[in-house]
């Protein structure tokens, strides 16, 4: 067996279609391509629409983009402040009367870092008496906390 002996299967590889090859290949004239408009004489613009106002003129223009507005003049948040969101339920791992701070709370992988603050809310069951230290606290995670005789400290 050679290389040179190797062919495809039968029926795998189709013939290529000629086309602009004259009227007795049955694709002449028109080479398969219709009669006028764009598609035939050539390729459209990037992004044109059939005469439609294009998206790119349909959305507003492009503001300053040291104003807070980003590309495109939507406003998305870019001066957000983000958060850490700890849960009550997240805190019974701790010990009766701990002092948990952000830096306990990572280094328990509660949360993942401490770059962005932590914020409390008051989802799940807590039965523990401790000293939160965090940016946030929701207010019925506050009136749980110190329900039983916890203190929440804002940091």
């Amino acid at each position: 067996m050679n290389l040179s002996d190797l062919t495809p299967a039968d029926g795998s590889v189709k013939r290529r279609k000629k086309i602009g090859r004259g009227p007795g290949s049955g694709h002449g004239k028109t080479s398969t391509r219709g009669h006028k408009g764009d598609k035939a004489r050539g390729q459209s613009k990037v992004g044109f629409e059939g005469g439609q106002t294009p998206l790119h003129r349909r959305l507003p223009k492009q503001r300053g983009l040291g104003t807070g507005l980003t590309a495109r003049g939507f406003n998305t948040g870019r001066y957000k402040t983000h958060y850490h969101i700890v849960n009550l339920s997240d805190l019974e791992v701790f010990a009766e009367g701990t002092e948990i701070t952000p830096e306990l709370l990572a280094e328990k992988r509660v949360i993942k870092d401490t770059t962005l603050g932590v914020k409390v809310l008051a989802d799940g069951k807590f039965t523990k008496t401790l000293t939160i230290k965090a940016a946030k606290f929701s207010a019925s995670a506050e009136a749980a906390i110190t329900a039983l005789g916890g203190t929440a400290e804002v940091i």
